[in-house]
């Protein structure tokens, strides 16, 4: 990987979970205690909670050591082999990297909770339109989602070749 797509990656991870740390924070300091807050119209409620299970508590009531593997120990597999995957990868579009580093600075940002506060990430945002609303879901998230989006609708792995280059890139 290029130095300067190297750097894309590391600046948008650091940046993910320093925001995803931060409002954390500022959410435990605020709302911990307290009911939600409206804003927004009241389309966005602000509420702290802690989960020690995944996407709207699920596994929540596993035992600990099961939790243990699927949050902490299984996460950290997958985040080592997508920065394994990035690493050995040359020339990969830029879009690319950075959903990629959207899904390692949520992962990240979620898994310090996880190793920090007892196996519980902090959540605190919730988006509501009428009847629907999400369940409570913090930065890292949105960040996770992102990237997932972003892998979604990026074509491809590699660059488009430089000019002169036959299709493929590879000569005959």
């Amino acid at each position: 990987m290029k130095p300067a797509k190297a750097l894309l990656v590391v600046a948008v991870v650091l940046l993910v979970v320093a925001c995803d740390q931060a409002t954390k924070h500022v959410a435990r300091d605020r709302f911990s205690g307290a009911g939600a807050t409206s804003v927004a119209g009241g389309h966005l409620l602000l509420r702290y909670v802690e989960n020690e299970g995944a996407f709207l508590s699920l596994g929540e009531r596993m035992p600990r050591a099961v939790r243990v593997v699927v949050f902490v120990a299984f996460p950290v597999l997958v985040l080592a082999a997508m920065i394994a995957t990035i690493l050995r990868r040359r020339n990969v579009r830029s879009t690319l990297l950075v959903g990629f580093a959207l899904l390692l600075g949520g992962g990240l940002g979620n898994l310090v909770d996880r190793i920090f506060r007892g196996g519980r990430v902090g959540d605190f945002l919730c988006i509501v339109f009428g009847r629907p609303w999400t369940g409570i879901f913090n930065v890292a998230d949105l960040c996770i989602m992102a990237g997932c989006l972003l892998l979604l609708v990026s074509p491809g792995w590699a660059a488009p070749p430089s000019r002169g280059a036959p299709p493929g890139g590879r000569a005959g």
